[in-house]
């Protein structure tokens, strides 16, 4: 075997530079030089983003296991922005007596977390696969617990550990009935051996199930309000779009390449799955008076739109993907961004706080309000465009009755953004939130997020950029 051969994996190799550095930083300095650790993370995860932002020419390693082609860069490179943005909106909540001891833990798991995605997005194998999206789980836990002396985060932790082992579990089942009845776990070497008899169709229930957990599709969702209630804010930010981006992107890729044979079985699954979630995610999202929980039954209700991309089963379909994970990512980390400012000023993440928050943070609520309309998918905010590209895909497809549900569901998903509106804007409270002076941080990361889903979408060659590298 040609050891050699590994120099090829430069998005892994970087970030592995980046994470021993860290840690080398970490574990040498004082606990009040500990506050350089958070710019030095994001110099070094912008230089590894930047060196690795360019797309190469496929390739493999190690006989297939470990595939490369030029759509991971743009993945990944969009998962790399994100943890940037969420590195930035943590500062504040860092800098904390309860949490500044343990700093350096949060860059370092989170980047471990990272790691393991890249791992899960190249994987052509399916152990290698499950080795990634176990390493990404396992951190994440660790994450969501992170304030550990906090009920709610260990309670949050528990139930997304006790949740991911579950699903894993039954991925991993599948998993074993694939290789039982083909006789290899490659993917392209699996393709043409899927030829849907019934325990095949059962082992891809069972592997599909694991994944329609971790995407948060209802019904396989009731794990996420609690945990993106209980969870740090910056933490909640980070599962709901870096992590579920890249399990969406999988999925896709995963459903094309290897069960092919099966698309019309799997796609009369999503079918169904598609209009429950985005149906019912809105349906709960206008009852909650919590707006991190708020926000968990958005991204279930997103999850849905998300699956469009993969029913189309096209190349359009990826693009689109791709694209919406990337206008979703600003939109969703904008208004992250603020819920955290204001619950690292006041504690509060009740709803009825924001009543009257447009009279003392015009800017604050500004933001949320464009990142909102970006998410309902008004013109001209880039959100628009992604839905438009996404519809399209789906239309193209022939599913028109599918698509027309999912654009009665924006109207609703429209009306309980708007009612966040509402409250900042035209209710009226004696006691609104005071101004609020927030940290360098996080302000530079409102920036990026607020002109990214301006411009984003009026951008046309960030689309066409995509596009170009699509395959199925």
């Amino acid at each position: 075997m040609n050891y050699s051969a590994f120099l090829l994996l430069h998005d892994e190799l970087s970030l592995l530079v980046v994470m021993v550095i860290l840690l080398t930083f970490d574990i040498s300095v004082s606990i009040r030089r500990g506050r350089y650790i958070q710019p030095l993370a994001i110099v070094l995860l912008t230089i590894h983003t930047l060196l690795n932002a360019f797309p190469r020419d496929a390739f493999e390693v190690a006989g297939g296991m470990y595939q490369y082609f030029p759509m991971h860069t743009y993945v990944k490179t969009i998962l790399n922005i994100g943890t940037i943005i969420v590195f930035l909106q943590a500062n504040k909540w860092l800098n904390n007596k309860d949490s500044m001891i343990r700093r350096g833990e949060f860059y370092f798991i989170t980047l471990s977390t990272l790691f393991g995605l890249y791992i899960m997005l190249s994987a052509g194998h399916f152990l290698l696969f499950f080795i990634g999206i176990e390493m990404a789980s396992i951190p994440m836990a660790t994450l969501v617990a992170f304030n550990k002396y906090q009920h709610k985060s260990a309670e949050a932790g528990a139930k997304f550990i006790l949740s991911s082992v579950f699903a894993s579990g039954i991925s991993l089942y599948g998993i074993s009935m694939i290789y039982g009845t083909t006789g290899t776990l490659y993917f392209d070497d699996l393709s043409p051996l899927i030829t849907g008899g019934s325990m095949q169709i059962m082992s891809f229930v069972f592997f599909a199930v694991g994944l329609f957990f971790k995407i948060s599709l209802v019904p396989f969702h009731l794990w996420t309000p609690d945990v993106y209630e209980g969870a740090p804010t910056p933490v909640t930010a980070y599962l709901s779009v870096v992590s579920k981006g890249a399990a969406a992107f999988v999925l896709f890729t995963l459903f094309t390449r290897v069960f092919g044979n099966l698309i019309e079985e799997w796609q009369s699954i999503l079918y169904g799955l598609i209009i429950i979630s985005i149906t019912l995610a809105n349906v709960f999202a206008i009852r909650q008076q919590n707006i991190k929980r708020f926000m968990a039954f958005s991204l279930i209700s997103q999850a849905g739109y998300l699956m469009l991309g993969v029913i189309s089963a096209s190349t359009t379909g990826m693009s689109s993907l791709v694209y919406y994970v990337l206008v979703y990512l600003f939109s969703n980390l904008a208004i992250f961004g603020v819920i955290a400012i204001i619950e690292n000023h006041t504690g509060k993440v009740a709803i009825k706080d924001y009543n009257g928050l447009y009279q003392t943070n015009p800017k604050l609520s500004a933001i949320m309000m464009f990142a909102l309309f970006s998410l309902a998918g008004i013109p001209p905010f880039a959100g628009f465009f992604s839905k438009f590209f996404i519809f399209a895909a789906a239309a193209e497809q022939g599913f028109y009755v599918l698509v027309f549900i999912a654009l009665l569901n924006t109207i609703i998903s429209l009306y309980y953004y708007l009612l966040i509106v509402k409250a900042m804007f035209l209710r009226k409270s004696d006691e609104p939130i005071e101004r609020i002076a927030s940290d360098i941080p996080a302000r530079i990361s409102l920036v990026i997020c607020l002109l990214a889903i301006v411009f984003a979408g009026l951008l046309s060659a960030v689309y066409q950029q995509i596009a170009s590298h699509s395959f199925i």
